[in-house]
């Protein structure tokens, strides 16, 4: 078992264990990625360069949390969805037109 899957038999035990099952609908779970990635933005909301590193990687990490039980709920391979994303973005975002610049693709 590598690395992803034991973190994610981790993740659904624990959820489990707890019988929180029933609470992780598909909206529920997309609600707490949001939330979290407010609390995540609110690490930086007044700097750039000033924030709490701790701070950052507990909320860095309730947003992966919430991502990883998501796909699970739905029966999706994280690392397939985000491959096949990666590689739609690679065509909308050829390097010799984006490399260097933050360009939305329709405006390339």
């Amino acid at each position: 078992m590598d690395k992803l899957e034991l973190l994610i038999s981790r993740i659904n035990k624990f959820t489990a264990d707890r019988d929180w099952n029933q609470f992780h609908t598909p909206s529920n779970l997309a609600k707490s990625i949001s939330i979290e990635a407010g609390e995540l933005l609110e690490c930086f909301q007044w700097s750039d360069t000033n924030y709490d590193l701790k701070a950052v990687k507990e909320e860095l990490a309730d947003v992966m949390n919430y991502c990883i039980q998501l796909s699970e709920v739905l029966g999706l391979d994280i690392i397939d969805i985000i491959n096949k994303k990666i590689d739609k973005n690679e065509l909308k975002y050829p390097i010799e037109k984006a490399k260097g610049v933050a360009t939305k693709y329709d405006k390339l």
